[in-house]
């Protein structure tokens, strides 16, 4: 399935964040911002990253690291340190389960924090519901990450994206979009299911729509461009990291497709580099989702965020959207236990105060953010678009709201919590 080449290609896609955006000047705020060190018995929370393999898959769990970090050197949860212990699953299923196994059984962490993997989800989610932890993840991919009791990522994940978009274009062009083809990887739980809430909404507005899958180690962009065209679209998603989406750009620029077909793609490629890449030939014509508001926003969370990195994290760290969702799964975690009596912090009461999270709010998601009892947690289903631009990527105004058939059930729950009317 190549699955390097995918996640090396995710990784640049949103890294590049790093050298677009600058460090914050203001210090950084984490819990009581009391300038105390905290002394007393340590709490543990875990955490599961993808490093050693295919690529570094770890931005989210350095950010909660770094906010952990902060978090300590300013009273800890009401004076207790937090020991955040960040895991390995070498991209392997096994290896997965055993460092999940160590960190839930041996280090009894009270929670699970900033998780990043293709293979945590699947591979851990009968541990994490007969212990009964709560993982509260930085990014979610495959679709086992966005299905489960005991996992809430606060990513929006490539779905929700994907469909985010095409309902921009769908508003923006009143009566032009009927038809999507929608490119993606052949990874399982991945490829084909990305695509699928932009088909089915297409759908359910009349249209009709297709998903063309492909091994990325085999691709012929002419070809698979030529192919949608036989389906006569109006939309056309490109629902891939940013490296392999250029030469599909490309195929379709030699074609003159840009006034034929409106062209979008998901997350993946809302990459400060990436409308250079494409060239002026697109500008204009291509629209970017976005799962979490633009990192140079210079709005008070999105400035702590960049604080916490600069003041507790490496160098090195990515500035991304990864690194914004470990921030704010660490940050989430951290203020809902301070609220807790400090001697009785143990996985049943953290789990009950997680599940407690209903109303998150931060300038860095569109809408509140929550946990809540629901079976399963996809609650960054908002968030606003982009358009490639001057040879940049331009946030367009407002949030779209990801109307996807299978987050019918997540709607109902936010209608119970009070989010969504």
């Amino acid at each position: 399935m190549h699955l390097k080449s995918i996640v090396t290609g995710v990784l640049l896609a949103v890294g590049a964040f790093a050298a677009a955006i600058g460090g914050a000047e203001a210090a950084a705020k984490c819990g009581a911002s009391t300038g105390q060190a905290a002394s007393g018995e340590p709490i543990v929370i875990g955490g599961i990253v993808s490093i050693v393999g295919p690529a570094d898959f770890s931005s989210s769990g350095k950010a909660a690291a770094a906010y952990f970090k902060c978090l300590n050197a300013n009273g800890g949860i009401n004076g207790r340190p937090v020991e955040y212990m960040l895991e390995d699953d070498g991209w392997n299923p096994e290896q997965a389960s055993q460092v999940a196994a160590k960190l839930i059984k041996d280090k009894g962490a009270v929670a699970l924090v900033g998780n990043m993997s293709f293979i945590d989800c699947g591979a851990n989610q009968g541990i994490y519901e007969a212990e009964d932890i709560m993982v509260v993840a930085g990014v979610g991919v495959p679709r086992d990450c966005f299905f489960q009791k005991n996992y809430a990522p606060t990513n929006a994940g490539p779905r929700v994206s994907n469909t985010k978009a095409l309902i921009d274009l769908y508003n923006s062009y009143p009566g032009e979009i009927k038809k999507v083809v929608c490119f993606a990887p052949n990874i399982p739980n991945v490829g084909e299911w990305s695509c699928n809430g932009a088909i089915e909404w297409i759908k359910s507005n009349g249209g009709d729509g297709m998903t063309i899958a492909f091994d990325p180690g085999s691709m012929d962009a002419t070809s698979l461009v030529l192919q949608a065209m036989a389906f006569e679209p109006d939309v056309i998603s490109v629902s891939t990291p940013k490296e392999i989406a250029v030469p599909i750009f490309a195929a379709a620029e030699e074609q003159d497709l840009a006034d034929k077909v409106h062209w979008m793609g998901p997350a993946s490629l809302y990459n400060p580099d990436f409308p250079t890449a494409i060239g002026d030939y697109w500008n204009g014509k291509v629209t970017v989702d976005m799962e979490m508001n633009a990192a140079d926003a210079g709005t008070p969370d999105m400035d702590n965020w960049l604080a916490v990195m600069d003041e507790h994290g490496s160098s090195s760290d990515p500035r991304d959207t990864f690194s914004q969702a470990g921030y704010l799964a660490a940050r989430v975690t951290a203020e809902t236990l301070m609220k807790l009596d400090p001697a009785k912090i143990d996985r049943p009461t953290v789990t009950a105060a997680l599940r407690g999270v209903t109303r998150f709010e931060s300038d860095i998601f569109c809408k509140p953010w929550y946990i809540g009892d629901a079976p399963r947690h996809n609650a960054n289903n908002s968030g606003p678009v982009a358009m490639v631009k001057d040879g940049k990527l331009v946030a367009k105004p407002g949030c779209i709201d990801a109307e996807d058939p299978e987050l019918a059930d997540v709607h109902e729950y936010e209608k119970k919590i009070g989010i969504r009317q």
